[in-house]
């Protein structure tokens, strides 16, 4: 790797550290709001636990996937599914920031990358539907441990994201679980 590719990766390198600053609608179980980085990291150590549950898929892969996911929230933050209004094409305005951000990247990594992201929002292998799933059991799992607002719609979280976490039986049941701490918040808090 010659000079002007490492100084591509460090400027990548120093674009996707706004992930740490990204932050969520998501609490911690302190209060703070959690950052995307922070989700993405509790993301793939969920895809660490259950790997040996799925000997067919491509871990690597799937790991790959989950840490890029959300890499063009770096330079517009992250709208939270709750507030995406109806015609909204979220999917293209981070993937334009996503380019935008992997632009001082050697080409191989930009295209390697970009393929990823594409699997990804296109659910288009395995690896993509289960990096899918665990991204909803994720967001659904922290919403259940934050210390979250008052006026918190738990009642949201029992439908977002089922279109990929019931299509397989591990993520479903996974789900189930999730959804009875879910269901009981919302009833506590009123948002059924």
């Amino acid at each position: 790797m010659n000079e002007s590719e490492l100084e591509g990766i460090l400027a990548f390198l120093r674009g996707a550290e706004q992930l740490k600053n990204t932050l969520r609608t998501s609490r911690t179980s302190n209060g703070r709001h959690e950052s995307t980085a922070e989700h993405t990291w509790r993301l793939c150590l969920m895809i660490l636990l259950f790997e040996k549950q799925y000997p067919d898929v491509d871990i690597h892969r799937l790991i790959k996937m989950c840490i890029i996911h959300d890499l063009g929230e770096a330079i517009s933050g992250d709208i939270p599914a709750i507030e995406q209004i109806e015609g909204m094409d979220k999917a293209k305005e981070e993937r334009k920031d996503l380019v935008s951000l992997i632009a001082p990247l050697p080409e191989s990594l930009q295209s390697e990358i970009l393929a990823l992201w594409d699997e990804y929002e296109n659910a288009s292998s395995r690896e993509a539907r289960l990096a899918k799933a665990f991204d909803k059991l994720e967001t659904v799992l922290q919403h259940t441990q934050g210390e979250n607002p008052s006026n918190f719609n738990y009642g949201f979280n029992l439908s977002y994201g089922k279109k990929y976490t019931d299509y397989d039986e591990i993520t479903s049941k996974l789900r189930a679980l999730i959804d009875v701490d879910t269901k009981r918040l919302a009833e506590d808090n009123n948002t059924l």
